[in-house]
């Protein structure tokens, strides 16, 4: 199964659309991202990672909805490991 998260672009680097690269914050742990499959990526924008790369850009809306979605994922985690 693979996994994409969003994250916000706080920055970008480099011109070249191939060697673009951004800081990403997955909701306070920030990460340097490729940005060569995404090369209309702005800073404060939303953007699909998977495997160290943006793979498309999301609206804040849908954003929003994976973080809610992992939230609950973690609680159940949480849930179940509180259960004898």
């Amino acid at each position: 199964m693979c996994l994409a998260v969003p994250g916000q672009v706080i920055s970008v680097t480099e011109d070249d659309e191939l060697l673009r690269q951004g800081r990403i914050d997955f909701g306070g742990i920030v990460k340097i991202v490729s940005l060569a499959c995404v090369p209309d990526a702005r800073v404060g924008q939303y953007v699909l990672v998977h495997a160290g790369m943006a793979i498309s850009i999301v609206n804040e809306k849908e954003a929003q909805r994976v973080f809610e979605y992992l939230d609950q994922i973690g609680e159940l985690a949480e849930f179940e490991a509180d259960t004898p």
